[in-house]
């Protein structure tokens, strides 16, 4: 690119205060897709990145939008840039070099990061946009491909309280919950705590199901009364009725599971918190993929209970 990020503030970026902005966004999996959209229907002026540039021209067949060849085209003259890839390797792969998008990213704009990635990330790339004073926000985000496509994600945040305020108008668009957790790598950590929690509840509803179905109960009208109770939770409202019927060929992927939770199992043993049954599940997940479903929902734990006949 020619021009010189240093001479460009965000503030060229922007329209009127509270109005639509230039937003950079890259990474249109089956999260950031949608995401993406959300930004194009609220008028914000969207460039987008992805590494297979048909789905980035595809996704500019369905919305108002620029498909940038590089992290970096995307980037330029961008006030907020965003960010949902694979894992830490690959957020470095978009970030750094001379096509990565801090080479273009002017003063005053702000990075935010939507990849569940590591805390140890998350304090290096808050260290690297400091260097040249942008803004950092590490914003993993949990509600599954169904959030980002009704634009209701619940969004964790980590970073300095005026970078997120400047993110977080931006990030409503997707979003029905966006808070700020602590410093830079909080919203990490704060996922890993997510991940945990909804491990163990899955593995929960798969014995507590695959109990019932041995036992004869109806599990439709188990399922309609106990979720009313201390039991319901989102995994039962969303799941139970689709692990019931033995479907998994959507959601949040087993492979990617296993991704976060061995982010988790890293983080936990850098800070001795024991996670026995995270640790447990984790080892049920890899006997998912081993029997063929690591693209399927992490739901389908249950099918590792069930006999042979019973299964998918």
């Amino acid at each position: 690119m020619s021009h010189d990020p240093a001479s460009r503030s965000a503030e060229a970026a922007a329209g009127p205060a509270g109005g639509p902005l230039s937003v950079a966004f890259i990474g249109l999996g089956v999260m950031g897709f949608p995401m993406a959209g959300h930004l194009a229907a609220a008028g914000h002026r969207v460039a987008v990145f992805n590494r297979t540039a048909s789905v980035a021209q595809r996704w500019c067949g369905e919305h108002r939008g620029r498909v940038a060849a590089t992290p970096a085209d995307a980037a330029g003259g961008a006030a907020i840039v965003l960010m949902c890839v694979g894992a830490d390797d690959d957020v470095r792969a978009v970030v750094y070099g001379d096509e990565g998008v801090l080479a273009e990213m002017g003063e005053g704009s702000v990075l935010v990061d939507h990849t569940t990635a590591s805390a140890d990330l998350a304090r290096e790339l808050s260290a690297a946009c400091a260097e040249r004073g942008i803004g950092f926000v590490d914003a993993p985000v949990s509600g599954g491909e169904a959030g980002a496509q009704n634009g209701v994600l619940t969004v964790m945040c980590g970073g300095e309280a005026d970078h997120f305020e400047r993110a977080r108008p931006i990030m409503n668009a997707y979003a029905r919950a966006v808070t700020l957790i602590g410093d830079a790598g909080s919203g990490q950590l704060s996922k890993m705590v997510n991940q945990i929690c909804i491990a163990g509840l899955v593995q929960a509803l798969s014995e507590g199901l695959e109990f019932g179905r041995r036992a004869g109960l109806d599990l439709d009208a188990v399922l309609d009364t106990i979720s009313q109770g201390a039991a319901g939770s989102w995994q039962m409202a969303n799941r139970g009725s689709t692990m019931n019927a033995g479907e998994f060929d959507f959601g949040f992927a087993v492979d990617w599971m296993r991704k976060d939770l061995g982010i988790v199992l890293s983080e936990a043993e850098r800070n001795g918190a024991p996670l026995p049954v995270t640790a447990l599940v984790d080892q049920f997940y890899k006997r998912v993929q081993e029997g063929g479903g690591g693209r399927w929902d992490t739901s389908s734990l249950i099918t590792l209970l069930r006999p042979a006949g019973h299964r998918p």
